[in-house]
């Protein structure tokens, strides 16, 4: 299922994010803590990979469309968990 987000409003929640948090993801969901960074704006690729965002330029940094929304989830769900 494709999530389109306002680029803002992703960079948001990855700075709302407690601290280690990305590194939590990135191992619930194998993955590297670079590819997890690069899914909330970053351009590391050497280290990272894609995956699965497209960024169309516009307002408010632009459009993203999410292919995959787990690191989404799983962030929010933190997000949610620390604000309860």
């Amino acid at each position: 299922m494709t999530k389109t987000i306002e680029y803002n409003e992703l960079r948001k929640i990855k700075d709302r994010l407690p601290d280690g948090s990305i590194h939590q993801i990135a191992e619930k969901l194998n993955l590297s803590v670079e590819t997890v960074r690069n899914y909330f704006g970053g351009h590391d690729y050497k280290k990272g990979e894609s995956c699965g965002i497209h960024i169309e330029s516009g307002p408010y940094g632009g459009i993203v469309s999410l292919d995959d929304t787990r690191i989404l989830d799983m962030a929010l769900e933190m997000l949610n968990a620390e604000k309860n």
